[in-house]
């Protein structure tokens, strides 16, 4: 068994549904809304767990009942909560998600407490981290907070994956250097190497670039295309299961989570693993909201099977 640990966010989500996104100055009804839990962090954290893996956090909520709840979410899914720190400072997370009749959504976020974690924070999770077959992270924690929980993780041996979302232009050569896998998707991708992700071709040289950059194991996901792997020379292409989607919100999340659970942390499996991340995507993507949607290991196989 696994055991991953994830640095990361916890947000509330508020989904608001309607038939298409208003224009300038129009107004619409809503067709539906509901609140479920979310975050990038914690959506990764219960895809782990849900798939197999023996899952810690790492992140901090507020002294609020959006903290309570999140906290809540997290052990309901067996994940230990061991290392969220509350705080009275600022309130919890939280995430609005506009989602139209066609499944395609945008997302606002309030960083909340997300944007509190600290270096020191992740200093005592250091347990945790050092007995990890992979740390995750993603950019929706403070950088500096990712850096040293990759440091922590590369001096125990052990290995690291990012997922560089929110996209960022930027991303500070040291936490590049303790990056062992690195999980974009196609505009994430663009964004960090300049290359306009359209086909195969384009894949490979945005990995090649990504490589370049320090990380010598890459991802790409394209949707509802499938994910680009590559892993030193050898790379390939895993399509996509096609499904009915009903809610993408947290099909990437799903991935990485899902992935994390049965990756071996030489990378040798890396295509089997995305193979079966991106079945577990493909049952997160018919169901509405984010946690809610993330998928057992039981049935993932079952799917597997079907």
């Amino acid at each position: 068994m696994n055991k991953v640990t994830v640095l990361g966010s916890l947000n509330v989500d508020s989904i608001l549904r309607f038939k298409r996104f208003p224009k300038p100055g129009e107004t619409l009804p809503l067709t539906g809304k509901s609140v479920a839990g979310g975050g990038k962090g914690a959506n990764q954290a219960i895809a782990a767990a849900r798939a197999g893996a023996q899952t810690t956090f790492i992140g901090k909520v507020g002294t609020d009942q959006e903290g309570a709840f999140m906290v809540q979410q997290l052990t309901n899914s067996g994940v230990n909560d061991q290392y969220v720190q509350h705080s009275n400072v600022a309130s919890t997370g939280s995430a609005f998600i506009l989602l139209d009749s066609s499944s395609e959504n945008r997302i606002l976020i309030d960083g909340g407490t997300n944007q509190q974690v600290t270096a020191e924070d992740v200093e005592r999770a250091q347990p945790a981290i050092s007995a990890s077959t992979f740390l995750i992270a993603q950019f929706e924690t403070p950088i500096a907070a990712t850096i040293r929980g990759f440091e922590l993780a590369q001096a125990a041996g052990q290995k690291t994956i990012l997922n560089p979302a929110p996209a960022t232009t930027t991303v500070p050569a040291e936490l590049l250097a303790t990056t062992d896998l690195i999980v974009p998707n196609e505009t994430e991708t663009e964004t960090l190497t300049g290359v306009h992700i359209t086909d195969e071709q384009s894949m490979i040289q945005g990995a090649q670039k990504l490589q370049a950059l320090g990380v010598a194991n890459v991802i790409i996901t394209v949707g509802s295309k499938g994910a680009f792997w590559m892993r030193g020379a050898e790379h390939g292409f895993v399509p996509a299961y096609k499904v009915e989607a009903v809610d993408t919100t947290a099909a990437g999340d799903t991935f990485i989570g899902a992935l994390s659970s049965v990756l071996m942390p030489d990378f040798s499996n890396l295509a089997a693993a995305v193979r079966f991340a991106n079945r577990a995507s493909s049952i997160a993507v018919q169901k509405l909201g984010a946690q809610p949607s993330i998928p057992t290991k039981e049935a993932i196989e079952a799917a597997e099977r079907a």
